[in-house]
């Protein structure tokens, strides 16, 4: 399967990319791509893409990375909208509404778990007040 993505050219602390078109098993660094379709300098803000091409590797089946495919839009060479590129295990930052909803699931359930820990003191207290009847009778 054909991809879309970014390869790192720049050296330390400088980052530069090719965007290139390469298989999907193998890896961007190895340096095996089928064809450079730009590059992309997100220090100086620069970027050169050759948008026939782009198109063209798109109608063939070409997969973009999401990275890749937000840059295109931003470029305005295919519509759509942003993905999220960040990990998959950030929340998204429109989700925000909806994490209120669930903090006030989250409130109720400590209060359930109170309930449990009531529950536990009350016999914790019960076998407490036992042991200390003998003691006193001792002690008399």
């Amino acid at each position: 399967m054909l991809k879309i993505r970014f390869q790192r050219i720049g050296r330390r602390k400088n980052p530069s990319f090719r965007i290139i078109v390469a298989q999907s098993t193998i890896g961007p660094k190895s340096g095996k791509f089928i064809e450079k379709l730009g590059f992309y300098n997100p220090i100086e803000k620069t970027k050169g893409i050759d948008k026939e091409r782009v198109l063209h590797w798109i109608k063939q089946g070409a997969i973009m990375s999401d990275t890749a495919h937000n840059l295109f839009v931003s470029e305005k060479i295919i519509e759509g909208k942003k993905k999220n590129a960040l990990p998959k295990k950030t929340p998204i930052k429109k989700d925000t509404p909806d994490a209120k909803e669930g903090d006030s699931s989250k409130k109720e359930e400590p209060q359930e778990k109170k309930t449990d820990d009531t529950t536990k003191e009350t016999i914790t207290d019960s076998g407490e007040d036992d042991s200390e009847t003998p003691k006193s009778e001792k002690g008399e």
